[in-house]
């Protein structure tokens, strides 16, 4: 970080933009100067030659020339360099991506006793104190800095703590700060014993004592309240370590831990003399720090030592200055506790508790009316934050310090304090929304004035009035920082401490505020160049009217003509004021000042009006001088480490009231000021680790409560605004309302840690990914997705990127292999289409089915080679047997074998009566009845299951059948190159004739043999149905498989229970739950085709005449239906003639079903050779067989 001093001896009267123009001509004439003086003898006592040749002068001009275009090009490069960065570098910072700040807090050049000269013996007291009070404020500084380390210690337990010996080893690291710890409140009570021997020897009650000056009247604030600030610091570290309870259970466990190793230090590898020293100290440690008597342990000094003449205790002029004292602070804060006009008020009322406390202990003298206005502060300000989470509640601390209070106290009145903080908590949680109300007008008014009046050109005439003007709004600035705090730090940690649970209302309420107090940081960092400017004339002004009223009341002492040794200590004393505020205003100046009024304010050299207007101004002067540390202390919101529970309630109101999104920052950057108190972790190996848990921690809250809500909620807006066309609910605004998302995307990036987080860019890339890997998985809705990511860029203004995806499916589809090795799930998952011979998925997770057609087969074949067209029919063969095995079983059933020979014996004494034809009754009943032989859990009956074995082996046949169509089209795609199938050229002859080389006619005598194997392929093809056929027909058509010789007569009941699943399945495709919807399944019509060739039954099935007497039945009631129907429609009954027109309906379907499995059958037969019997096909092989003899005898 680049810190600029800007100090008022050193103080930069020019704008930053007006020091970026002059810089160039600026750096030019001062180095010419500079060089001429370098090269002028008479400039410098250089002793040159008499004799000038000239040639000092030349050489002097030439460089001259080279330096002058060195500057000259600097300057364009500077110039250059500003004219990039002109847009991003200006007068308004940004608190996000600064690396450079200025320090404004000016710092003292003098030493102590150049500041303090003067000829009086004041020049003896003033120092005197000056060290006191000054010696606390490094010690004071130092001490945050510990009680950062050890509240920060107090945080949270990492997971590593989980582990066992972690946490001793985490103690182990902490002892050495401990030890520091010890030596700072050592040196703590040095510094107080001192501090308060020095003021009982300058208040003596000792009247044969000498005294340095005489201190009727004179008291000396400024040293008490430093000494109160000290004592307070020693409160704090009680209290932290008293909320400390992971510090108490760890130092136990540790202890533990090293009476292990003092039984048997060798195993340790420690040497047993080491460990007494060592215990001692942790015994030392442990009654000084841990015990809770840090505190108690100060006030409790003897401050009465022999080597001092002057006794402490019995000094009565002490005791009542001490009171006096404690007195007049008490009654300045008493007035502005708990008022808008409040500074640091609360922080001095500490300070008087500790010197009351302070006071009890040396004197032992209790003043009952101020105890009585110390407890009824707390009936005002229930409880003040000392620091981070660590709450005092003062009360308490002053029945625990000074027992003798106790028994004034009246119960009624503790029992009062107390109901006043619940009171106080009720009332808050009633009144924070108001707060926020009233806070978010003031401090947007209070931002507005800052930005019109740093904005304005300060006029030469008013100039005294604008420093005025921009005091008091800095100043307003603090009081609304202050204010905020209090309200902020000590609602959240009396919730915590009380252990009260906070409504969402409250805790929305109190981020709110958070954000405003963070607000008011961010603007005075905006304007940090202005302010800075300003800050150095404002200072000068109110010093300048410091002097004025010191000059005024000098005036006074010097005219009046009465020498007095006291006259002579005030009037150094205001000359001493006066050299003081003639330079910054330092810590060091501001403190003499205040000592050196504690003199000079006596023996009324001041008037009543005149002393409050200088001390007005003074308070002002400390203010300013101090304007950016006050700022950042006040708007230090390290707390919320503790209480950072109330973030995803925070996270969740901005998704849900998507205006004003950009406050988001203040409340990271209000987070970021947990991060520089783990810096000082000590108990663990790496403060990486605490700060990358607590930078995960807040981005998976984040993540989970805004960002990832937003995405899903922008995606599903995107969603229903492509698909309206579907009606998927009320999207009308007037109704359901709107909410519009746009203005996250207005947020700039947000910085914390090492990142900046990207609202825009975060959906954008959740969007990409979501529409390219859904595109993925479903191509087909490539053109939904795209219509989203167009709609996400005209709605939102989201650079969404194209997902470069082919818009089709791929012809690739299913390996063949894969089918193959998987061919009893493919079967039964996939449907056969006979006329378009395609394979249809027949349920999907996905929106789409797949599907398998020759072209798929091909490009298979065609990567794997035309011998997988063997291996998958012997793989067919394989799951064929398996499945005609079942297929037996259930033929030789004895209810099933029963039932069918039956039917034959019923259809042969009855074809002569029903014209040769089945009956339909006949079929419907057996249908019927084999229902009642029992149900599976699906509600499948055994003829169901039956279908399902014969579809399943038809697929199979059309899954070899397509085989062969893609092995016919794969050959024909490779061979479509050669000229004439008919006329292929012998490519080894014609090498051979040309005497090419051998290798070349291996190479022809390949390329010959390919072309013959591709040629016989693509013309002829293997037969594989009528291999299949032969290789099952002996053994379907021998005489121990005679039961399966009735499987004719079960074929009408099959298409029956066949057509009312492909209705059923048809009739799912229009409804919303389509599971179980088909279209086709071609697998039963080939399959019982090929069964009924395997068992020579073409002959008896059509012998049934079963498609006949299906149509004849049908067409009979459709005509009864229209018959009843013209009857009817004189009677003009609508709901039966809805009646008839739906039975009519039914039976169209049902017709239409039958006609379309006869179609399929047909077309299955074909295949099968299904015009001809076995009888026929062995005498035909015959005649083929004697023509081939023959053909080959005339050959030879």
């Amino acid at each position: 970080m680049i810190q600029a001093d800007l100090s008022p001896e050193n103080c930069i009267s020019q704008r930053a933009s007006g020091q970026r123009r002059a810089r160039g001509c600026g750096t030019r004439l001062v180095c010419s100067r500079d060089l001429k003086m370098a090269l002028d003898p008479q400039a410098r006592d250089w002793q040159f030659d008499r004799f000038d040749d000239g040639s000092q002068r030349i050489h002097a001009e030439v460089q001259l020339k080279n330096y002058g275009r060195f500057l000259e090009e600097y300057t364009n490069q500077l110039k250059g360099i500003e004219d990039a960065l002109d847009d991003s570098v200006g007068d308004v910072w940004d608190f996000t991506l600064d690396p450079i700040a200025l320090k404004l807090l000016p710092y003292e050049q003098s030493s102590l006793l150049e500041l303090i000269k003067t000829e009086n013996k004041m020049g003896l007291v003033i120092p005197l104190c000056k060290v006191d009070a000054g010696e606390t404020t490094p010690i004071i500084q130092n001490s945050e800095t510990q009680s950062q380390e050890l509240g920060q210690d107090q945080g949270e337990v990492t997971d590593s703590c989980m582990v066992e010996g972690e946490s001793q080893i985490q103690m182990g690291r902490f002892i050495s700060f401990l030890q520091e710890l010890s030596c700072f409140v050592t040196r703590c009570y040095e510094v107080v014993m001192n501090i308060v021997q020095q003021l009982a020897s300058l208040y003596t009650s000792n009247k044969t004592a000498p005294k340095v000056i005489e201190t009727t009247g004179v008291h000396f604030q400024i040293v008490y309240e430093h000494l109160g600030e000290l004592l307070a610091v020693l409160l704090i570290l009680d209290e932290i370590i008293g909320n400390h309870v992971t510090l108490k259970d760890h130092w136990i466990m540790y202890k533990r831990l090293l009476k292990s190793v003092h039984h048997n230090p060798s195993k340790f590898g420690i040497a047993e003399e080491k460990l007494k020293p060592f215990e001692k100290l942790l015994l030392k440690l442990e009654g000084q720090l841990l015990d809770g008597m840090i505190f108690q342990a100060c006030v409790e000094q003897q401050f009465d030592t022999r080597n001092e003449p002057t006794s402490v205790t019995k000094n009565s002029t002490f005791a009542e200055e001490f009171a006096h004292n404690i007195r007049t602070i008490f009654t300045s804060a008493e007035s502005k506790l708990g008022e808008p006009s409040e500074i640091d008020q609360r922080d001095k009322y500490v300070g008087v508790c500790t010197l009351f406390v302070l006071h009890f202990q040396i004197f032992r003298t209790l003043d009952k009316k101020l105890y009585k206005s110390l407890m009824d502060i707390c009936k005002k300000v229930p409880a003040i934050t000392l620091t981070a989470n660590i709450i005092w509640f003062a009360d308490q601390f002053l029945l625990d310090k000074m027992a003798p209070a106790a028994k004034i106290t009246e119960k009624k009145n503790l029992q009062t304090i107390k109901s006043q903080r619940e009171t106080f908590l009720q009332q808050k949680a009633q009144t924070l929304s108001k707060d926020v109300q009233s806070y978010y007008l003031f401090v947007s008014s209070w931002m507005m004035k800052m930005e019109c009046i740093l904005s304005k050109v300060q006029s030469v005439e008013k100039f005294a009035e604008h420093l005025s003007n921009r005091c008091n709004i800095f100043i307003q600035g603090i009081l609304y920082a202050n204010s905020l705090s209090n309200i902020i730090r000590t609602t959240m940690n009396l919730y915590m401490s009380m252990q009260k649970p906070m409504t969402k209302t409250s805790v929305k309420a109190l981020c709110r505020l958070v954000e405003l107090l963070k607000a008011i940081e961010h603007t005075i960092h905006r304007r940090t160049m202005v302010i800075a400017d300003s800050v150095c004339h404002i200072a000068q002004y109110l010093q300048h009217q410091a002097l004025n009223s010191i000059s005024v009341a000098k005036k006074r002492v010097i005219s009046d003509k009465k020498y007095s040794e006291r006259r002579l200590d005030v009037l150094s004393a205001l000359v001493l004021a006066e050299n003081a505020l003639n330079g910054p205003s330092t810590k060091e100046r501001k403190l003499v000042v205040a000592l050196a009024l504690s003199v000079g304010t006596q023996m009324k050299t001041f008037r009543d009006e005149e002393l409050l207007v200088l001390q007005v101004v003074l308070k002002k002067l400390d203010l300013i001088s101090e304007l950016r540390e006050r700022i950042q202390v006040l708007c230090n919101c390290n707390f919320l480490y503790w209480h950072r529970t109330i973030f995803p309630i925070y996270l969740d109101d901005v998704y849900d009231n998507a205006v004003d999104s950009a406050r988001i920052h203040y409340m990271f950057s209000a987070l970021r000021d947990c991060v520089p108190p783990m810096m000082h972790a000590r108990h663990l190996e790496s403060t990486q680790v605490l700060l990358e848990s607590f930078d995960k921690e807040i981005m998976d809250v984040l993540n989970e409560h805004l960002l990832d809500k937003l995405c899903k909620e922008i995606e599903k807006d995107l969603r229903l605004s492509v698909h309206t066309h579907l009606k998927l609910d009320d999207r009308n605004p007037f109704k359901v309302g709107i909410k519009d998302l746009t203005d996250f995307f207005s947020i700039k990036p947000i910085r914390f840690f090492n990142r900046f987080i990207d609202v825009k860019a975060y959906v954008t890339h959740y969007l990409d990914k979501t529409f390219y890997n859904l595109t993925t998985v479903a191509i087909h809705d490539w053109a939904t997705y795209s219509e989203m990511r167009n709609l996400a860029t005209q709605r939102y203004s989201l650079s969404m990127t194209e997902a470069h995806l082919p818009s089709q499916t791929l012809e690739q589809g299913l390996d063949v292999l894969e089918i193959m090795r998987n061919i009893h799930v493919f079967v039964s998952r996939y449907l056969y289409n006979l006329n378009n011979q395609i394979f249809i998925e027949r349920t999907s997770n996905n929106k789409h089915l797949n599907t398998i057609n020759i072209r798929h087969v091909a490009n298979s074949i065609r990567t794997h080679g035309t011998g997988i067209m063997n291996t998958t029919v012997n793989f067919t063969y394989q799951f064929l047997r398996k499945k005609f095995y079942i297929f037996s079983q259930f033929m030789y059933d004895e209810h099933i074998k029963s039932r069918l020979i039956k039917d034959i014996r019923f259809f042969k004494e009855t074809k002569d009566q029903n014209d040769q034809k089945y009956p339909f009754d006949r079929a419907d009943k057996f249908n019927r009845g084999i229902r009642k032989l029992g149900l599976t859990p699906e509600g499948q009956s055994y003829l169901d299951q039956f279908r399902q074995l014969i579809s399943q082996i038809g697929n199979a046949m059309g899954y070899v059948r397509m085989i062969r169509s893609g092995g016919l089209h794969c050959c024909s795609n490779a061979i479509r190159f050669v000229p004439d199938l008919e006329d292929i050229v012998n490519f080894e002859e014609l090498v051979k004739e040309e005497g090419l080389s051998e290798e070349t006619q291996t190479a022809a005598r390949q390329l010959d043999s390919v072309l013959t194997d591709l040629t016989r392929n693509s013309a002829e093809g293997t037969e594989y149905f009528k291999m299949l056929v032969e290789v099952f027909s002996p053994e379907f058509r021998s005489s121990k498989n005679m039961h399966l010789r009735n499987f004719y007569i079960i074929v009408p009941p099959l298409t029956l229970n066949f057509v009312d699943h492909s209705i059923s399945c048809k009739e799912k495709l229009n409804k919303k739950n389509k599971v179980g919807a088909a279209f086709t399944d071609d697998g039963f019509a080939m399959g019982v085709a090929y069964i009924l060739k395997l068992l020579d039954q073409y002959q008896e099935f059509d012998s049934l005449h079963w498609f006949q007497s299906v149509r004849e039945k049908y067409l009979k009631e459709k005509n009864a239906v229209v018959k009843q129907q013209n009857v009817q429609s004189t009677n003009q009954d609508e709901k039966l003639m809805q009646t008839m027109n739906l039975t009519q309906k039914r039976l169209d379907i049902y017709l239409q079903e039958f006609e379309l499995l006869y179609f399929s059958l047909s077309s299955a037969r074909i295949f099968f050779r299904g015009d001809q019997s076995a009888a026929e096909e062995s005498q035909d092989r015959k005649e083929r067989e004697d023509e081939a003899a023959k053909s080959n005898s005339d050959d030879s």
